[in-house]
């Protein structure tokens, strides 16, 4: 159940055994959340932290005048709310954009992590320290990217992120964004995100039929992005 989360973690550096066994044991209750549903809400004080196992979800501020603004995306092996572990109130919601299947982890359990096992500790507490990495770089593409840009920066994000999970085939991968949702993430309208994507199609970089992306050119796409992995944390070493 937690190969998404093994996998997340030892493309950073190298789980034993005792720690895989031990998050085998302390994440549990798998269940199914349907697209459009929280799956925790803004404002609530949750006991759990949630662990994307399949689908995409988004991490979203409603403000006072009732818009929403997404401010993240999580795909398997994601911990959606670790940091509400020790933040206790959820500033930010987290949202099924598809059919999502989770498992949760509670926080007496992660506690008596934290106190029995500090390297699994440190790994999770990169998971939290990466999650920040992400939205430093997504403020960088909102306010200096240029829409093209940003897009294609996204399209590289998730690729990578998806890879690291096995969640990719060939070059190709499942993204169940719609138009509004991607518009939303980007900040943008509809009428302008069409215009980027065909400018992209025109590039050859990526076909998005769907719910299927499918790359084209790695490298072009890279460069259109000004892509740079560094801040995904890719390098396996002892943390």
């Amino acid at each position: 159940m937690i190969d998404v989360l093994i996998d997340n973690l030892n493309a950073r550096d190298e789980l034993n055994a005792q720690e895989i066994a031990h998050l085998a044991t302390i994440v549990t209750s798998e269940r199914l959340v349907a697209p459009g549903q929280d799956i925790v809400p803004e404002g609530s004080r949750p006991m759990t932290s949630v662990l994307l196992l399949d689908g995409i979800a988004a991490r979203y501020r409603v403000m006072n005048d009732g818009k929403r603004q997404i401010t993240a995306l999580h795909v398997p092996g994601d911990f959606m709310d670790l940091h509400a572990f020790l933040l206790k109130t959820m500033d930010q919601g987290v949202l099924a954009l598809s059919r999502c299947r989770i498992a949760i982890a509670t926080h007496s359990d992660l506690q008596r992590t934290t106190e029995t096992m500090p390297h699994l500790t440190r790994l999770l507490w990169l998971l939290t320290v990466i999650d920040g990495a992400i939205h430093r770089e997504w403020i960088a593409s909102m306010g200096r990217r240029s829409t093209k840009a940003h897009l294609a920066h996204l399209i590289c994000e998730v690729y990578i992120r998806l890879k690291i999970v096995g969640k990719t085939d060939n070059g190709s991968f499942h993204l169940a964004l719609s138009q509004a949702v991607t518009a939303d993430v980007l900040g943008i309208s509809i009428v302008h995100l069409n215009k980027t994507l065909q400018s992209l199609r025109r590039d050859g970089v990526f076909r998005w039929d769907g719910q299927k992306v499918s790359i084209l050119d790695w490298i072009k796409l890279t460069k259109i992005a000004e892509f740079d992995d560094t801040y995904l944390n890719l390098v396996h070493e002892p943390r």
